[in-house]
């Protein structure tokens, strides 16, 4: 850049010095930020462009904060969900991060949206303004226009060599001009919130970025569509799991149950026995002493509480490896 300068004041030095033996040399400049922000259309154009950069900025902020909460709620509920489930909804707020990150690239990108306007809204005015520097210098036989606010430093510049206010001066009535000949037109271009014409250049580059951007949102698509599948098959898979544990414990408790009711029945079952065994002895008692009956049925009794409390202690086992063989299955599963 330093050489850029240096080229361009040697070579406004040398046309000085080789045109002063025929005539003076008239030099003049212009501040190009000075006159854009003394013209109507460029402001009120650049005044809608911030308002749009300030929507999509809350538009961002919006999504930004949603998937911050829904990043806080899986942090508080991660105990209460299964390793799948977390990956999932991670996998959920990854991808709309990106798509938050993809529309803030679009919107503010080098390549995006506000750049693309701002040189749309710039073009007209600067064709403008070269215009009426091409209009001026011609008329008034200036052999110079610098513009002070480009990368050309200007130690020092007399104002009388200012030419700004006369830019700004030949736009506006130009405007005016543009104005009374199409009021139609541009009434119908402020309902419609329009920024100025842009031109075949600019078109072009929209037109590749247009592709691009279609190009974009097809593979981002295809990824989504990709993940819903996957999803989809995980919940299915999920499901069919929590199906097999249910049977299963629904199983071990109807075995549960069983067990428990023939514990129940059993009992009584025998004590009918015995009922009737009391029955069968007393048929015999008549050809044995009471001692001895007494003496056979407790020895009975004896035996058949030894004989219940067995069996009841194999049941109670068989109970504890079903249950057992249930949690198995559980864990497993």
């Amino acid at each position: 850049m330093k050489h850029n300068v240096l080229f361009l004041l040697t070579l406004v030095f040398m046309l000085s010095y080789s045109l002063h033996a025929q005539r003076g040399v008239r030099i003049a400049y212009i501040d190009t930020e000075y006159i854009l922000e003394n013209v109507p259309e460029y402001q009120e154009a650049n005044s809608q462009l911030d308002q749009k950069a300030q929507k999509w900025k809350n538009e961002i902020e919006v999504k930004l904060g949603t998937v911050e909460q829904k990043r806080k709620d899986l942090s508080n509920e991660k105990v209460l969900l299964t390793k799948e489930l977390i990956n999932e909804r991670e996998e959920d707020i990854t991808f709309e991060e990106k798509e938050i990150l993809d529309y803030q690239q679009k919107r503010f990108g080098p390549n995006g949206d506000l750049m693309l306007q701002k040189k749309q809204l710039m073009q007209p005015i600067q064709d403008q303004i070269f215009a009426a520097v091409q209009d001026l210098a011609s008329s008034r036989k200036y052999d110079i226009i610098l513009d002070k606010s480009t990368d050309g430093i200007m130690l020092y510049s007399a104002k009388q060599l200012d030419l700004s206010d006369q830019i700004i001066r030949s736009i506006t009535r130009s405007a005016k001009r543009n104005q009374a000949q199409s009021k139609a037109e541009r009434k119908a271009a402020e309902d419609e919130e329009l920024l100025p014409e842009i031109n075949y250049e600019l078109e072009e580059r929209e037109k590749a970025l247009e592709e691009k951007k279609q190009a974009r949102e097809s593979a981002v698509e295809k990824r989504r569509q990709e993940i819903l599948e996957s999803r989809e098959a995980k919940k299915q898979e999920a499901a069919a799991r929590r199906q097999k544990i249910l049977e299963d414990r629904a199983k071990a408790k109807q075995a549960k149950l069983d067990a428990r009711k023939q514990t129940i029945e059993t009992p009584t079952a025998e004590g009918d026995e015995d009922a009737a065994k009391p029955a069968d002895a007393n048929e015999s008692a008549e050809t044995k002493t009471r001692a001895q009956l007494i003496e056979e049925n407790r020895q009975k009794k004896l035996k058949d509480r030894e004989a219940r409390k067995k069996e009841l202690e194999a049941r109670k086992q068989k109970i504890l490896e079903d249950r057992q063989k249930a949690k198995d299955s559980i864990n497993n599963n």
